[in-house]
C-alpha cells in the first residue's frame, strides 16, 4: 500500500447495516450489507457492493433481482451474526426468519426491519474482490418508523466487527496461547469474540447455549460457541 494512503481515512466514511437477499430458482439466500447507496432519484436506483465469493452474490448474478431489508437500531446480535457469520452453503439462513415473497420473488426479510426495497439489477462494475450491482427499484415500502442501524452504532455500542468478506473489513483480534493463558487467570472477566465482537459475560452467561448466569469464561464446555458466529472458545480473549 502506497505510504500516503492511510486507510483509517476511510473508517470515518459512515455506512447503514442491510439484509439483502436474492434467489436462484427456488433457493434463496441472504447476507448482511453495509455498502449500499441511492445513486438516483428518478427512476429510483440503488448500488450494492457483495463480495464475489459470497453465496448471494451467485444467485444476484443468476436470477438478475434482489431485495433490501433496513434494519433498526435494536436488532440483536445474533440476528446479525445470522446472516452475516454464516454461510447459506451450511444452512437454511431463514429458518425461525419472518419474510415474505416480493415483486421480484425475493424473500424480504420483515424481523427487525424499518423498510424494504427490491428490484432487478440494470448493469454492474468489477470493484476487484466484490462486484458493484446497479439496481433499480421496483417495489419499496415503509413497515415501521425507527431509528436504523449504522454501522458505526453496530461497531461503537454493539462492539460487533466486519465479517471477512466485507469490503469494510478491518482485521479481527485473535488471541495468542499467551493471551489465552493470562484469560484464564481472570476467570469472571468478560470475553471477547475475535471474529464478530460478541462478548460473553459470565453474569449474564449465555441463554440461548444453556449456560447459566455466574458461569466463568473457563468453565465454559470445551464445544461451546459463540451465539451469534459460532467460533469456538480459542477465538475468545480477556477484555
Amino acid at each position: 500500500m502506497d505510504n500516503a494512503v492511510d486507510t483509517k481515512a476511510l473508517w470515518d466514511i459512515s455506512y447503514g447495516l442491510y439484509v439483502v437477499t436474492s434467489i436462484a430458482g427456488d433457493r434463496k439466500n441472504g447476507q448482511i450489507v453495509n455498502s449500499i447507496i441511492q445513486v438516483c432519484a428518478e427512476t429510483p436506483r440503488i448500488a450494492v457492493s457483495i463480495n464475489k465469493e459470497n453465496l448471494t452474490h451467485e444467485y444476484i448474478q443468476k436470477s438478475g433481482v434482489l431485495a433490501v431489508t433496513v434494519l433498526e437500531q435494536e436488532t440483536p446480535m445474533t440476528f446479525i451474526g445470522q446472516f452475516g457469520f454464516k454461510s447459506g452453503r451450511d444452512g437454511d439462513k431463514f429458518e425461525k426468519v419472518t419474510y415474505e415473497t416480493g415483486v421480484t420473488g425475493c424473500p424480504i426479510v420483515t424481523d427487525n426491519a424499518l423498510s424494504s426495497f427490491e428490484g432487478k439489477v440494470i448493469g454492474s462494475a468489477d470493484a476487484g474482490t466484490h462486484t458493484v450491482f446497479i439496481v433499480e427499484i421496483s417495489g419499496a415500502k415503509v413497515l415501521k418508523t425507527g431509528t436504523p442501524l449504522t454501522y458505526a452504532y453496530y461497531q461503537q455500542v454493539k462492539k460487533g466487527k466486519a465479517p471477512k468478506n466485507a469490503p469494510t473489513y478491518k482485521g479481527s483480534a485473535v488471541p495468542t496461547n499467551e493471551q489465552a493463558e493470562k484469560g484464564k487467570e481472570k476467570a469472571m472477566k468478560k470475553y471477547v469474540c475475535g471474529i464478530c465482537g460478541y462478548v460473553y459475560d459470565p453474569e449474564k452467561g449465555d441463554s440461548e447455549g444453556g449456560i447459566a448466569p455466574g458461569t466463568a469464561f473457563e468453565d465454559l464446555p470445551d464445544d461451546w460457541t459463540c451465539p451469534v458466529c459460532g467460533a469456538g472458545k480459542d477465538e475468545f480473549e480477556a477484555e
